[in-house]
C-alpha cells in the first residue's frame, strides 16, 4: 500500500507545478489577517493626518478709532494703515528677514528695517535688503458711514 500523509496548510505538492492551494482553514486565516490589516489602516490613517497638522491661526481683530487722512497713515503695534488710491491697506510691521519691527520713513515713503536695512514700499513690496519676501497685508474694513469713524483690521 501507498503511504499517505496530510499536507501542511499551504504546502505545495513538489511533483505538481502551479499555485498553492489553500484549504478552508488557511483561507479563513488569510481573511482574518486581511481584515485586521484593513481595520488597523482605517484607524491609523486619521491619526497619521494629525502628525503634521497645524491649525490655522484665528485672526485678531484690531479696531482703529481714528479717521485716516487722504494719503496719510496710522502706525499701530502690529501694522501700519495707509490710505491709497484703492482704499486703506494694512501692512505688517514685522520684517520678513529676522522679524525686527519696521519703521516708516515719511520722507522716503518706505518702511525700513532698523536691524539690517531691508526696505519695503507702502504696499509691502520688497525693494532692497536681505529680506527675500514681501510683507504680509491684512484685510481692512471701514466702520461708520460716509465720514469714516474708524477701521477694523484682521491681523493674522
Amino acid at each position: 500500500m501507498g503511504s499517505y500523509r496530510y499536507k501542511a496548510q499551504g504546502e505545495r505538492d513538489k511533483n505538481r507545478a502551479g499555485p498553492i492551494v489553500l484549504d478552508r482553514r488557511a483561507f479563513l486565516a488569510w481573511v482574518r489577517a486581511a481584515g485586521k490589516f484593513a481595520i488597523f489602516s482605517v484607524l491609523l490613517l486619521p491619526f497619521a493626518g494629525f502628525i503634521n497638522f497645524t491649525p490655522a491661526k484665528k485672526p485678531k481683530f484690531v479696531k482703529v478709532n481714528r479717521p485716516l487722512k487722504k494719503g496719510g497713515f496710522i502706525i499701530e503695534a502690529e501694522f501700519i494703515l495707509f490710505d491709497t488710491d484703492t482704499g486703506p491697506v494694512a501692512v505688517s510691521r514685522t520684517c520678513t528677514h529676522l522679524g525686527c519691527l519696521l519703521n516708516y520713513h515719511e520722507l522716503d515713503k518706505m518702511l525700513i528695517c532698523p536691524c539690517h536695512a531691508s526696505r519695503f514700499s507702502k504696499q509691502g513690496k520688497r525693494l532692497a535688503g536681505p529680506a527675500q519676501l514681501d510683507l504680509p497685508t491684512f484685510p481692512v474694513e471701514k466702520t461708520g458711514a460716509d465720514e469714516v469713524a474708524g477701521y477694523v483690521v484682521a491681523v493674522t
